[in-house]
């Protein structure tokens, strides 16, 4: 049944999370806390199913702000880019060709230069999970709210889901859990951005998925976990001893 299906987020669980750049703007380095991001998606999961449980109205809103928090994560968006996205953004990348029509998302409102037009780019899907969702999204529930245009996040009133309301969502899920009220949406980018490091992605290859002018912008946002510098640690230090270093 697609209302009872829980939406996993299956590539990290709570235990395997490093830490999150919980900033709101770009240009602040120094506001860092360690929480767990999937403890969030998780907490948004179950909150489609205890709507749905209880028989009550909303499954479809909560279905929809889950899949939201999601989508802002796994391609790292900014709040206004996430919410203007429209359902003919998501297309097809040939070198992927195994994500389907989900292969490249098109960015239409990009942060823009000081008195200039938004700017676009296009941001490569990484994350199979992040593919099924949006997929099961288009494809199965967003049909039921019988949009009259492409906003990819129709509300009830047939209207685009705003900036306001997605830090709502995000605090009411963040509070419910009792992390710090330091933490916003735009957290979900840091954690983009950091795991992909983590992970081996080309720090170039980063820095244009997420748009920055600037590789310097890019190392802000990246908090790697102890865990992760002891890795690469254990590593230098193996390829050393392994050619006779001292």
């Amino acid at each position: 049944d697609l209302h009872r299906r829980r939406h996993s987020f299956p590539t990290r669980r709570s235990s395997d999370l490093v830490p999150v750049v919980a900033v709101e703007q770009e240009d602040l380095p120094d506001a860092r806390v360690v929480e767990p991001l999937a403890d969030v998606l998780d907490h948004a999961d179950q909150r489609v199913e205890d709507v749905r449980a209880r028989g009550r109205k909303g499954w479809l809103a909560a279905f929809r702000d889950a899949t939201v928090l999601k989508v802002a994560y796994g391609w790292g968006l900014r709040r206004r880019e996430l919410t203007m996205l429209e359902t003919v953004d998501f297309g097809r990348n040939p070198k992927a060709p195994e994500f389907g029509d989900v292969g490249v998302l098109s960015v239409r409102w990009g942060k823009a230069k000081s008195g200039g037009p938004p700017r676009r780019r296009s941001v490569l899907s990484v994350f199979p999970w992040a593919v099924e969702v949006v997929q099961e999204w288009v494809s199965e529930v967003r049909p039921l709210y019988a949009a009259s245009s492409p906003v990819l996040w129709p509300t009830e009133r047939d209207s685009r889901m705003g900036i306001v309301y997605v830090n709502k969502v995000f605090a009411r899920y963040r509070d419910e859990l009792g992390l710090p009220a330091e933490l916003g949406p735009h957290c979900l980018r840091h954690s983009y951005v950091t795991h992909l490091i983590e992970d081996g992605w080309d720090p170039l290859f980063v820095q244009q998925q997420v748009g920055h002018a600037w590789a310097s912008t890019t190392a802000i946002y990246t908090g790697v976990s102890s865990d992760y510098k002891n890795v690469v640690l254990r590593r230098a230090l193996d390829e050393r001893f392994k050619f006779g270093g001292t």
